[in-house]
């Protein structure tokens, strides 16, 4: 058995079947790069339960008016919408739809683009930023509760680890859009005939 075999093991032994998500899918012959995917998407998921649980039961809201709110904050002049669902990576319709609600409850202001009348900028209303601000705690709590106990070497080493992904990623994306639409080309997808 091999190093990263043994490593997989260890991991299945100390997680159990409660907690593996989405490395149950790991064989033992798969490609380094799929387990680092996995793993990747597995402490994802992991990290986003677990706060999307608190925000619903102890602040009762979800995680997208949560994320919506925090990217106002981080923008006081406001936002136009389009890039706020941009910066959300959802559609316009479900920042849309969110926008009402959220403006509904006095959290949000929603106001004309005078550039362009189609548009509409968004920004937090006095109301909506005291009320991030106090999730915004709260929140830092759990994440620095979820993240005690590893060593801050470690995690300063992880997180430069993913930004040199993040970015070795964004430098890929473009050759692998290009190679995935001329191999679409060359081999269309195929209709079976009815005759």
């Amino acid at each position: 058995m091999n190093t990263l075999a043994k490593q997989h093991q260890q991991l299945l032994q100390s997680l159990g079947d409660e907690h593996i998500g989405l490395e149950a899918r790991v064989q033992a012959d798969d490609h380094l790069d799929t387990r680092i995917w996995l793993r990747l998407l597995a402490c994802s998921n992991q990290i986003e339960q677990q706060i999307r649980k608190l925000l619903r039961t102890r602040i009762a809201t979800s995680l997208r008016r949560f994320d919506y709110m925090a990217q106002l904050d981080r923008h006081p002049e406001g936002l136009r919408m389009k890039v706020l669902s941009g910066y959300l990576m959802v559609t316009g319709g479900n920042v849309t739809g969110l926008t009402d609600e959220l403006v509904k409850d006095g959290l949000v202001r929603r106001v004309e683009d005078p550039e362009d009348r189609r548009s509409f900028f968004v920004s937090l209303t006095d109301q909506g930023r005291e009320q991030f601000a106090t999730m915004a705690v709260e929140h830092e709590k759990w994440l620095t509760e979820m993240f005690r106990g590893l060593p801050v070497e470690s995690k300063e080493t992880l997180y430069a680890l993913l930004g040199q992904l993040r970015v070795h990623l964004a430098h890929r994306q473009p050759e692998l859009e290009a190679a995935a639409t001329a191999k679409k080309a060359v081999h269309p997808t195929r209709r079976k005939s009815h005759d």
